[in-house]
């Protein structure tokens, strides 16, 4: 029998599930989600039964209330182990007892002193790509789409929220209480998602609400109150939204990505709350994720770039519709810087710059980098061009319509590509994105009046051109960004101290501008700025500016020494993902020198 996915032991010969019924109890003091998983199939089943598991305690398997056998595989160090069953004849469900791992790689468990108010525990989830097998037993594969009904017990005066409709709460235990929650929808295992904190919420239209701990959900109701805007203009691109509500968690600050597009409720960092709402594009991007990746879904990580290249290229038509296409070329510009820097870190491995990724032995968080994101976006764009905005516009909606709510590979793309628009794929040299590595020659550019502005002066800077404080404070963030981008990374201190004193970078409330300086800064070995850096490194654990941070710091001796007792401390606080993003730039650090 084949495996349909390298990362599951989920095979569709095998019986497959079609619901879960969850009934989990968050113990903050072991650090641990118990209860059953009740999995329920699409009819009478029998015969073997395959489950990805990883740290997983499974106590008992139950087919009919009858205990039945079970059998728990080796552990391989990517896919975890494989629970197998033998279903007794005319199976309908089973229900295993288990229990999570303290050390669970998709639950991240936070003490009081980790959280915004200081005052109590939080809980939750993140499970792409592959850690929903590590909080519960699942055909943990993006094939694989189930809807699900839960029910989460907590300790009295902590609020559960899930990627799922709230179908209310009620007192459990002396000192818990239980809330319940429905997914009607089929959804890819990884975006299960579960948080349990102090929270509040804010109303932001009537279909959004923002919760976040009780000192930050004001400030991310300011942030956010646009979305509706979004969400309409999204509706107006690419067809009516199919989630019924489109809400927000604002998470602590250890939440590994910038936002995670969990349907219902989108998780996101607290870095963009920046106080202006020059960084609320992220929720173009997850709302996008709505049509392009939780709508139509990736069948597997080797298919990554069917997510996240048609969402930057939605997140980026969103950007249009509302600011223009001036405000899209600047974010084109970053994504091109994004891409330029994961190309070099893939120097030595080119095969993972392909769109069409083998992943088969490979972690895909080892391989999770900027490439699916913007050579995908590009490739895309490159298909739109070629046919035209208004032709690729329906092209786009007759595809949602056709795969709504599947799993498809990028083979299943391509056929339907080549049947609505034949010669299509050989007219863009398609193989040349899908098949073989880095950026085809004949990518698609993008251009703004800005843009070639802010280009000229940071190519003077060879020449001795630098802005003054009235040019630059006319600049928006992202403009800000683009110039910082494009300027070279390692300067002299004189250098240095005259850009941050000229464009106040080391206060900057929005993360992004203040991570590439401080990048700057550290590649140039710049001190002054190593306080900051050293605050930032211990207070965010955003996977994206801990590895640029990291990787910075590794051009001077200084900053390596900075490097590794900033990690020493910071370590423990990092999500298991934002770790080995540090831990895996360290390791490129050069082994002659001896700090």
């Amino acid at each position: 029998m084949a495996r349909l996915d390298p990362h599951s032991y989920f095979d569709d010969a095998q019986p497959r599930t079609s619901a879960w019924n969850l009934r989990l109890r968050a113990n903050f003091d072991l650090k641990v989600l118990s209860g059953e998983a009740t999995l329920i199939f699409g009819g009478p089943s029998v015969g073997v039964f395959d489950l990805d598991t990883k740290g997983l305690s499974v106590r008992c398997v139950r087919a009919s209330g009858t205990d039945i056998p079970f059998e728990l595989g080796p552990e391989e160090p990517i896919l975890g182990r494989r629970l197998r069953l033998t279903l007794p004849p005319a199976t309908t469900s089973v229900t295993i007892v288990y229990e999570t791992s303290p050390s669970a790689a998709g639950l991240q468990w936070l003490s009081p002193e980790q959280t915004a108010g200081k005052r109590l525990p939080f809980l939750f989830s993140q499970c792409q790509a592959i850690h929903a097998r590590s909080v519960l037993p699942c055909q943990d594969s993006a094939a694989a789409r189930v809807t699900y009904e839960a029910e989460v017990d907590v300790p009295q005066g902590l609020t559960a929220v899930m990627s799922a409709g709230a179908m209310g709460d009620a007192p459990a235990a002396a000192g818990r209480r239980k809330f319940r929650f429905r997914m009607p929808q089929p959804i890819p295992s990884y975006l299960f998602a579960l948080a349990v904190g102090e929270l509040e919420g804010r109303d932001l239209s009537p279909r959004s609400r923002v919760w976040a701990e009780p000192v930050v959900v004001d400030a991310a109701a300011t942030e956010f109150d646009g979305v509706e805007a979004m969400v309409l203009a999204a509706e107006a691109l690419f067809g009516p939204y199919d989630w019924e509500r489109f809400d927000l968690l604002v998470l602590p600050p250890s939440f590994p990505y910038g936002g995670m597009e969990n349907p219902r409720m989108i998780f996101l960092t607290p870095t963009l709350l920046a106080g202006d709402r020059s960084l609320v594009d992220v929720i173009a991007h997850e709302l996008a994720h709505s049509w392009t990746g939780n709508l139509v879904t990736n069948a597997t990580a080797e298919h990554f770039w069917l997510n996240e290249g048609f969402t930057i290229w939605a997140e980026r038509r969103i950007l249009s519709a509302l600011h223009g296409d001036a405000a899209a070329a600047l974010s084109w510009e970053s994504g091109r810087a994004d891409l330029e820097e994961a190309l070099a870190r893939f120097q030595d491995t080119p095969a993972l710059t392909c769109l069409r990724t083998r992943l088969d032995g490979i972690d895909p968080d080892d391989a999770f980098s900027a490439v699916p994101y913007e050579k995908g976006a590009r490739f895309v764009v490159a298909l739109e061009r070629a046919v035209g905005t208004k032709s690729f516009a329906e092209f786009v909606k007759a595809y949602m319509k056709r795969f709504r709510f599947q799993s498809i590979t990028t083979e299943i793309f391509c056929g339907f590509v080549e049947a609505e628009f034949p010669g299509l794929l050989a007219k863009v040299d398609a193989p040349a994105w899908l098949e073989r590595p880095g950026l085809p020659a004949a990518a698609p550019k993008f251009a703004s009046s800005k843009l070639e502005e802010l280009s000229a002066l940071a190519s003077g800077w060879k020449d001795g051109k630098r802005p003054d404080a009235a040019l630059a404070g006319r600049w928006s963030p992202a403009e800000l960004l683009v110039y910082l981008r494009r300027i070279p990374r390692a300067l002299s201190r004189e250098d240095c101290a005259r850009l941050d004193g000229a464009l106040s970078l080391n206060d900057r409330g929005n993360y992004e501008v203040l991570t590439q300086w401080l990048s700057i800064a550290a590649a140039s070995g710049y001190e002054p700025a190593f306080p900051r850096i050293k605050t930032l490194l211990a207070s965010v654990g955003r996977m994206k500016y801990v590895r640029s941070l990291y990787q910075a710091l590794g051009r001077t001796p200084a900053g390596r020494r900075l490097a590794r007792e900033t990690f020493a401390a910071a370590a423990p606080a990092y999500h298991a993902l934002t770790r080995r993003a540090a831990e895996s730039a360290m390791a490129a650090y050069p082994r002659e020198m001896a700090e």
